[in-house]
């Protein structure tokens, strides 16, 4: 491979090791206000991974599967959930160790994986001979700007890039070396990056393909040289991901969005005017009070991003030193040629809507299952802060020399070009001062790289300046703000020791309803966003929840929604079109906790169909006292068909204690002198439920009111049973007549290769 500014010689002088020193140094500066506990990551981290964390955590310490969740959407298949981090080595050994994790320990956790991708971005910088002073510069830019610190709340994104960096480094030194021992690890590697099943990982794959490609296409080695790495790669590679990614591709299939159209992408469009966030971190008022917020996407139609996914800063020396080094010298690399071509490629990408390009691109495999096109910000990050630390290693080589005139008018430009768009939308005096600040940085930035042009600063002088300048920088630019850092006080619901009132009541209203064939459910309704997966955390069931990802019947059969955070997310279905309806009663939907009156999200509800028992604050608590047992034993079945009620709404007149509806030809065991059926709860875990049924003459069908999915298994006295759908979502097994032990069992590999065998 063509190596312009730098070789094995400069890389045996050039201090990699005081770099990456440097940089730890500086991330546990940058990290402390959320280490120390000051603040936490705030929103989907705390609102939906937290949880996840803690739930895998309570499984594996209390000897149970954390394979299911029967606390969320009346149960999901959490193996198969690409964000329920049992596929994070990080968080999973972390949950191993620590029963309780804390907010501080999910938080350590993300920015150790931001700095093991800067880490892997300096090893990569240190095999190709480039500066150490421009891997550091890399390395900040990757880990702490860009979408890896506005978008840091995304936790499963987080992951994938931090992946796709080490995956980078070992691939690069796998084709360098041609060792297939590398090409194994690279293997490995992108293996968890697969695993994260996001938009960011489809996209980091694609762009490590192409590396690839492009290496074995360009380098000077013999092709075939290359093909002991890669097959080891991918064999490795394929054996870890096989299972995982065919659960999640069947859950796919099961779920609520298996594929997204093109009008839906293009709602995630980045706009253009974004990209003046690489110049102030700011500008629009990214990190202040919503209300103040003047940036895209603000007036854009159809266009649905939360503001913190249309900043793009990388540090103001991330974007003078491109400008000072952009030159031909600068593309005489091949593999920066690359990096280039990758760069504009996701920048297309991310715009979406607002160039031809992205129709184009959709057309590509895998691309239909992801929503958002800005999400390829994160991989533009990565590839942009590769070119600002190899342009900087350029600098300090002495191979570009830029011209100080020239530098200083162009950032002066770009700067006069932000003023003058605040000044048109009559903005300038709160722009003034994000402005201001960053000018100073890029002041700064622009006598640094004079400064290392001039070979005034070199060694451990050049690497101090760098990490001071790019820390104190991102640190001011972004730091902690209302995306990024919020007081973990206002997450105190999601606390196992917390002192939530709610909580506390809901808990001890729980334990005064429960009995042997009961375990109600609850509901946390336009509350605060971090609220609806709070059951995960504290063990009990929740008849909805918060994920984008949800099973296509449960959503068809009730309407849920992905959140429950305001009045207008609650929805309901034909099938269910209130809380006094008959999905509710079989739910067991037993409590309902709202931040407003009932009213408010029911627009069908009248007095009288719950009973309103207390407030707390701002949160009233309602009972609904029609709410069914967990089990039962139907000694009558209906023939329907479920399609047809799920479209009508209509349900037939029966009494649903005594009668299952079933896909089945009608029958009915009832006997005026038959004894009551009774069914009683032995033994409730996520995984495994096993149920006394005492069932009368002829025989029924014992219901189990958790939702139906493919991957459970039953057994009657220790018999193999078949477990039918029954009452549109619930699960059923036919139960001769006398005392019966029905156990039912998730076994996930089985279902989905039983799924597999019929297909």
């Amino acid at each position: 491979m063509q190596r312009i500014g730098g070789n094995a010689g400069d890389a045996a002088r050039q201090p990699y090791a005081l770099s990456a020193a440097f940089f730890i140094a500086c991330a546990l500066a940058l990290a402390f206000p959320w280490l120390s506990g000051r603040v936490t990551i705030p929103w989907d981290a705390k609102a939906h991974f937290y949880p996840q964390f803690v739930f895998l955590a309570h499984a594996l310490h209390s000897g149970q599967s954390p394979f299911w969740t029967p606390n969320v959407f009346a149960g999901m298949p959490q193996i198969a959930d690409p964000q329920s981090l049992i596929f994070s080595p990080f968080f999973l050994l972390a949950a191993a160790l620590v029963r309780e994790p804390s907010f501080a320990l999910a938080d350590a956790l993300v920015f150790a994986m931001l700095a093991m991708g800067g880490l892997a971005l300096i090893a990569y910088f240190r095999d190709r001979g480039w500066s150490a002073a421009g891997g550091l510069l890399a390395a900040f830019a990757f880990a702490f700007g860009g979408s890896a610190a506005w978008r840091i709340q995304h936790v499963g994104q987080i992951m994938s890039l931090s992946w796709l960096a080490v995956t980078l480094w070992l691939l690069a030194r796998a084709l360098d070396r041609r060792s297939a021992l590398y090409g194994a690890a690279a293997g490995a590697v992108a293996a968890l990056l697969v695993l994260g099943r996001d938009q960011v990982a489809f996209l980091g794959v694609l762009m490590l393909s192409a590396y690839a490609a492009y290496r074995i296409a360009t380098d000077q080695s013999p092709k075939l040289s290359a093909v002991a790495p890669l097959a080891a790669g991918a064999l490795v590679g394929l054996t870890i991901i096989a299972v995982p990614l065919a659960f999640t591709l069947e859950l796919a299939a099961h779920s609520n969005r298996p594929e997204i159209d093109l009008d839906g992408a293009l709602k995630g469009s980045l706009p253009l005017d974004s990209f003046l966030t690489l110049i102030s971190a700011n500008l629009f008022g990214t990190d202040g009070p919503l209300k103040d917020f003047w940036g895209p996407p603000t007036g854009e139609r159809d266009i649905f991003l939360a503001r913190n996914m249309t900043n793009v800063y990388l540090g103001e020396l991330t974007l003078v030193t491109l400008i000072a080094a952009m030159s031909r010298r600068f593309f005489f690399d091949r593999e920066i040629r690359f990096f280039a071509a990758a760069a504009l490629f996701f920048a297309l990408y991310a715009v979406g809507r607002y160039t031809p390009a992205f129709v184009f691109f959709y057309r590509l495999p895998g691309v239909d299952l992801w929503r958002r096109p800005a999400d390829a910000t994160f991989l533009l990050g990565v590839t942009v802060a590769i070119l600002a630390g190899y342009g900087f290693n350029l600098i300090e080589r002495s191979v570009v020399a830029p011209r100080a005139g020239w530098l200083v008018a162009a950032v002066a430009a770009l700067f006069a070009a932000a003023t003058l768009v605040a000044a048109w939308n009559d903005r300038l005096v709160q722009a003034s001062w994000p402005l201001a600040t960053s000018a100073i940085f890029a002041a700064l930035a622009v006598a640094l790289i004079l400064a290392t042009r001039d070979r005034l600063l070199r060694g451990v002088y050049l690497l101090a300046a760098v990490a001071a300048l790019m820390s104190a920088d991102l640190a001011i630019g972004i730091g902690a703000n209302e995306s990024t850092g919020l007081p973990p006080e206002q997450c105190d619901v999601l606390k196992t020791d917390g002192k939530n009132p709610v909580i506390a009541y809901l808990r001890e209203k729980l334990k005064e309803t429960a009995a042997p064939d009961r375990r109600d459910r609850v509901e946390l309704a336009a509350i605060d966003f971090h609220w609806p997966n709070a059951s995960l955390v504290h063990g009990f069931d929740h008849d909805l929840g918060y994920n984008p990802i949800r099973l296509r019947l449960f959503e068809d059969a009730t309407g849920a929604g992905d959140h429950l955070a305001l009045p207008e997310q609650r929805e309901f279905s034909k099938l269910y079109p209130s809380y006094r309806s008959i999905l509710s009663d079989m739910l067991g939907l037993r409590f309902i906790a709202t931040g407003v009156p009932i009213e408010e999200i029911d627009e069908s509800y009248k007095p009288g169909d719950l009973v309103e028992l207390t407030r707390i604050g701002d949160v009233r608590i309602y009972e609904n006292r029609r709410a069914m047992p967990r089990v039962i034993v139907a000694t009558c079945a209906m023939h329907v068909d479920f399609a047809q009620m799920i479209k009508s709404g209509e349900w037939p007149e029966a009494d649903y204690r005594e009668t299952a509806l079933l896909e089945a030809p009608p029958i009915c065991h009832t006997r005026k002198d038959a004894p009551p059926a009774t069914a009683k709860i032995d033994s409730y875990e996520n995984d495994r439920v096993v149920v006394e049924a005492d069932v009368p003459p002829g025989g029924g069908w014992l219901v189990l009111n958790d939702v139906w999915h493919p991957w459970w298994f039953a057994r009657v006295d220790g018999v193999e049973a078949p477990i039918l759908r029954a009452n549109v979502l619930f699960r059923a097994v036919a139960v001769p007549e006398g005392r019966h032990q029905v156990r039912f069992e998730f076994q996930p590999l089985r279902g989905l290769l039983t799924e597999l065998s019929q297909r």
